[in-house]
């Protein structure tokens, strides 16, 4: 097969052409690289090379011509000077496998742009790379934030963190993943970045939840505010640092994830609500919600940690079926104990509100004004 890419731009590999891997091509090729898919079936690989679409799961969206695609690993790794890995979270480790001899002599970053964690082991997918590529962790970033894939793919405005324990490698994909209708912002957070990616896809489908059985806004906005909590308590009793749950890859995702009917979390939450049992959503979602996979190694962690999470606690029960979802939003929204409680909005502390309507100006002050931000974001 004819490659035809541009010599002029640099060569990039994106691994998974689903929908959040076939619109990060994009954004990458609209940015000025050449960029060559993986597609595991061949006739998606034809169709992106010859049609310039991939309708399954983008319909409508034209790719751009420096978008190509192959069913061969080796063929779309061939010179890559940085990978991007969007397959399913609970399959990296088998992918990986084989991406590792294909670029055991690269030093190329691979960047994963997957937001679940391992359900068997608990790790994180930096971590899983890491280990099954046997390379230096200053090659690997992550990237998170609001990006509802088919929202970007229209070209509609938005931004993201890249994070990694190398401030060179963050610049390095934030300089190649960025375009007129996409931003990249940096951190060094990887930890923060990557549990505010999981974390909030498991409030999405309490949200969904909550949706499906028929309750309003108030409801959702009582989970998404203490859920915020939640995320904040367990990502800082992980390591992460509190601000970078307050900013993009945080608050941000989070609000975008919560709200959106193109979220696959909120679409899984919202048929369990209506009734679905989880074996019946799995079967319906075309796509994966990793929200789902992650709840029990969320859970399994945050008990080590001593970190209490009671609305992952209800999904759970919900998934497992141990509780009606019409049910959970007063054990959501309040507390067993029949004792008031005070507003705990930030890392163990009740201070009135304040953390909460900071997190929220400092999500609006990144994408209006492009300032400083949260955990070192920075341009």
């Amino acid at each position: 097969m004819s490659r035809r890419h541009d010599a002029d731009r640099p060569r990039v590999a994106v691994v998974g052409a689903g929908s959040w891997g076939t619109t990060f091509g994009k954004i990458l090729a609209d940015g000025g690289a050449s960029v060559m898919m993986w597609a595991r079936r061949p006739e998606l690989a034809h169709e992106i090379n010859e049609a310039k679409r991939n309708s399954q799961y983008l319909p409508g969206i034209n790719l751009p011509r420096s978008m190509m695609a192959t069913p061969h690993l080796s063929e779309a790794l061939e010179g890559a000077e940085q990978v991007f890995l969007s397959v399913p979270s609970q399959a990296l480790r088998e992918n990986l496998k084989a991406v590792r001899p294909l670029i055991s002599s690269s030093d190329a970053p691979v960047v994963s742009l997957m937001k679940g964690v391992e359900r068997r082991t608990g790790l994180r997918m930096s971590q899983v790379i890491q280990q099954e590529l046997h390379c230096d962790p200053a090659r690997i970033a992550v990237a998170s934030g609001p990006n509802l894939a088919l929202e970007i793919a229209r070209e509609q405005p938005t931004a993201a963190v890249i994070s990694s324990l190398s401030q060179e490698t963050a610049d390095a994909v934030a300089r190649r993943a960025r375009n007129g209708y996409f931003r990249s912002f940096v951190n060094t957070d990887v930890i923060g970045t990557e549990f505010g990616g999981v974390l909030k896809n498991l409030i999405a489908v309490a949200i969904g939840i909550v949706d499906g059985v028929g309750y309003g806004e108030n409801t959702k906005a009582s989970i998404i505010t203490r859920g915020l909590v939640e995320m904040t308590d367990f990502a800082v009793a992980q390591g992460a640092h509190p601000e970078t749950l307050q900013g993009l890859a945080g608050l941000g995702d989070l609000i975008a994830t919560c709200q959106s009917p193109l979220s696959r979390n909120n679409t899984a939450g919202r048929l369990l609500g209506q009734g679905y049992s989880f074996q019946d959503v799995v079967k319906q979602m075309e796509q994966t919600a990793e929200g789902l996979a992650s709840v029990a190694p969320i859970l399994q962690l945050a008990r080590g940690a001593d970190v209490d999470m009671p609305i992952v606690e209800q999904v759970k029960r919900v998934l497992d079926g141990t509780m009606d979802p019409r049910e959970i939003a007063p054990h959501l929204t309040t507390d067993d104990d029949d004792e008031p409680q005070g507003e705990r909005t930030g890392n163990g502390q009740a201070r009135g509100g304040g953390a909460v309507w900071r997190s929220i100006q400092r999500a609006l002050d990144q994408l209006r004004h492009g300032g400083g931000s949260a955990a070192g974001d920075r341009p």
